[in-house]
């Protein structure tokens, strides 16, 4: 009898989700979702050249060439410290997975990932090559697919705990030319902090216990995982901000670099830009060029580029040959001793 009940009861939430899955099936959505994206890049694409054609690429050019040594080695050091905290994150999914990989490898396999990441886009760097590399290294489909899951978690949570603060707490101040206020930022804010605080909750009083969703298993980590996941995540986002915030040298709030920082982080993710190439650097000039001369954010931007995107791709590229090479011998060896 019960049986009957929570069946009969299921059945008008599997007839919504196959109808979902039905129009969702349809030529006309994926067509319809195609056109949407490309309307969008279009838009984004004619705004940067209209923008483009006004810029002073000579006053960029002396901006860049006029940032102080220091400058540069300090947001270099920033950039690294950015880039090996990222390099931990699969640690967390070492932890979650309890697999016996190395320190080192586990952090030169998220290193690699991360960079490829930043340049060609999640889906060639975050997934393609952590797939390429761990199953290398012995490791399952099953617990890659963990290790990434408990890396893109982190990354996010961290965005929405920063993000929720910043646009909650220090409303960013518009362009004076813009006709409207700060609430929907704010309002925004609240609810990502309400996930962050939801997440911790979940965590604090049923970590450790495995839930099955729609046929996939979901496995809540401790209170203590999850407070870390925030602490690096959030000091994660606060570094590279730091980056750029040296950069423009100091002469914009640092609030404010990191409230647009983020604002363009999430751009670049909705645009599907590898890299975000373009969007932040539009998100930058719109919202802080009644702070700052276009050509010394560009400038600044292009620099934060070269140290945070470009040096650590071409260190990545070197690691990467090297890890395969290794897999290679290691795979000749194995099946040296096999015969």
């Amino acid at each position: 009898m019960g049986t009957r009940t929570l069946t009969a009861a299921a059945m008008p939430t599997l007839e919504a989700e196959t109808g979902r899955k039905r129009w969702r099936d349809q030529p006309w959505f994926t067509w319809a979702r195609r056109i949407v994206s490309v309307v969008f890049f279009a838009a984004v694409i004619a705004l940067l050249v209209r923008y483009g054609r006004n810029v002073d690429w000579d006053d960029v050019l002396a901006s860049l060439r006029s940032t102080p040594a220091p400058v540069l080695l300090l947001a270099v050091a920033l950039a690294a410290c950015s880039h090996l905290l990222y390099s931990c994150f699969d640690l967390l999914g070492r932890r979650y997975t309890r697999h016996s990989l190395p320190t080192l490898t586990v952090m030169g396999v998220n290193f690699v990932s991360y960079a490829f990441n930043l340049s060609l886009g999640s889906l060639v760097g975050g997934v393609a090559f952590r797939y390429r590399l761990y199953s290398r290294l012995g490791l399952s489909n099953g617990e890659i697919t963990r290790i990434l899951s408990m890396s893109m978690l982190t990354n996010w949570l961290g965005y929405m705990l920063l993000a929720g603060t910043v646009f909650l707490m220090q409303p960013l101040q518009l362009p004076p030319s813009w006709k409207m206020g700060n609430h929907g930022l704010q309002w925004l804010g609240g609810a990502l902090v309400m996930i962050a605080i939801g997440y911790l909750i979940a965590c604090w009083r049923k970590g450790g216990q495995t839930f099955t969703i729609r046929g996939h298993e979901l496995h809540l980590p401790e209170v203590r995982m999850a407070l870390l996941q925030l602490v690096m995540a959030t000091a994660n986002w606060s570094l590279i901000a730091g980056v750029v915030y040296v950069l423009l040298g100091q002469s914009v709030p640092y609030s404010d670099v990191l409230t647009v920082l983020l604002i363009g982080a999430i751009a670049g993710v909705i645009t599907h830009v590898p890299a975000g190439l373009g969007v932040l650097e539009f998100i930058f000039v719109t919202l802080l060029s009644h702070q700052v001369p276009e050509s010394r954010l560009i400038a600044a931007l292009l620099a934060y580029r070269a140290i945070y995107y470009i040096g650590p791709l071409m260190l990545a590229s070197v690691l990467y040959l090297v890890m395969e090479a290794h897999a290679r011998q290691r795979n000749k060896t194995t099946q040296g001793v096999s015969a």
